[in-house]
């Protein structure tokens, strides 16, 4: 009786050991919250406020060019 328990006991432990989809959700769960972070910092940070003023340069450079 011993030896099934503990039988039992090891073949879960192994099959909880190899089971590694709680793992990788974790790891999607983090890549989502950097990429959101990151096109946060984009859209409302300086950064945001520099590559609206670069694409603002850039249209009037082809507004220029096309007038004259």
């Amino acid at each position: 009786m011993l030896t099934k328990a503990f039988v039992a006991a090891q073949s879960a432990f192994y099959s909880f050991k190899n089971d590694e989809r709680g793992v990788t959700a974790i790891e999607y769960a983090i890549i989502g919250v950097a990429i959101s972070a990151i096109v946060l910092a984009v859209f409302n940070g300086d950064l945001g406020n520099a590559l609206e003023g670069a694409m603002g340069t850039i249209n009037n450079n082809i507004t220029a060019a096309n007038n004259g």
